[in-house]
């Protein structure tokens, strides 16, 4: 295994940004970055506007024009009983000229599930009528399913999710796909993680956790990048590969992108990342970050450089 270059902070493209609009301060988790038309949509979690109150999160959209400068321009609705707790971990895809979001409920503890939207404009979404349309099955899950990502794969939609084991203590990642020309229904998912998770927690920053997974797929391999640890122990990006979208090896025993050191913006952590590919090939991936233990949370990006499907990022 390769190991990540510490030496320094990782290069950003601009100054990690945050919304105001809950909390008063810098708040914005979970990114997952589009490019749709002529701009840029992020859709992210909001939490609820009182710290003390655990439910109420949603999925919030941000635009730029140059993956720098965001602002909000719209917050996703409750969009039935499911969902009324609340929304968060969206992952966007383009399909067809339609954005297809999948987000997770809030809230239910072993009983949170996956959902799923659509849109001709990236930013009024319909939901799809039988949601929650996905949840995992098996003696080594619990049933709960968040922190949804998707990658277009040939004829196939490959979705990664993130669990718990049944006695709902370790974070645990697995995968499922559905056909394209499907409706992305409760039944057409073909989960992949059978017998077992696609990862589960190894390595001693991972702590008791992977989750938060991010895909890249470039035509014969798949990259995900993921979260080891929870919140602020620190949270830390790893990444690995798969020729199947089934069965992953880690490409690094050390995290691609680790918590900054003292006094820098994620100093707490670097977490939950995004990947996103241009229109002009260039890869990025966005990712969560704090200095205070999870008093604000930011989001910022790095350039990503690949030789084949193994990954790089620029260190200051």
């Amino acid at each position: 295994m390769s190991h990540a270059n510490t030496s320094g902070s990782v290069s950003l493209l601009g100054e990690p940004w945050g919304d105001t609009s809950r909390r008063g301060r810098p708040y914005a988790k979970d990114p997952s970055v589009i490019r749709f038309g002529n701009r840029y949509l992020m859709y992210f979690s909001l939490p609820s506007s009182d710290d003390a109150v655990v439910e109420g999160w949603s999925v919030g959209v941000a635009e730029s024009s140059d993956l720098v400068s965001w602002r909000t321009v719209a917050v996703l609705p409750s969009f039935g009983d499911y969902d009324a707790s609340g929304a968060a971990a969206p992952g966007a895809v383009v399909i067809d000229g339609r954005v297809h979001v999948f987000f997770q409920t809030y809230g239910g503890g072993a009983a949170d599930a996956l959902c799923h939207a659509v849109s001709d404009d990236g930013v009024t979404f319909v939901p799809h009528p039988e949601n929650p349309v996905f949840a995992p099955t098996g003696a080594w899950t619990c049933g709960r399913a968040i922190d949804a990502d998707v990658v277009v794969a040939g004829d196939h939609l490959l979705l990664a999710w993130v669990t718990r084991d049944p006695t709902m203590t370790i974070q645990l990642l697995g995968t499922a796909r559905a056909r394209l020309d499907s409706d992305f229904g409760r039944g057409a998912w073909e989960q992949l993680s059978v017998d077992g998770p696609a990862l589960a927690p190894e390595l001693p920053w991972e702590e008791q956790c992977i989750e938060a997974p991010a895909l890249r797929f470039d035509g014969t391999t798949f990259t995900m990048f993921y979260a080891g640890a929870y919140n602020n122990r620190p949270q830390q990006i790893g990444w690995a590969t798969s020729t199947d979208g089934a069965t992953w090896t880690r490409g690094s025993s050390a995290p691609l992108i680790p918590a900054g050191a003292a006094g820098t913006w994620n100093s707490s952590e670097s977490g939950h990342p995004g990947y996103m590919r241009d229109a002009d090939g260039a890869e990025y991936l966005f990712f969560q970050g704090n200095p205070d233990d999870g008093q604000t949370w930011l989001i910022a990006a790095t350039r990503l450089r690949f030789d084949g499907a193994t990954p790089s990022v620029q260190f200051d």
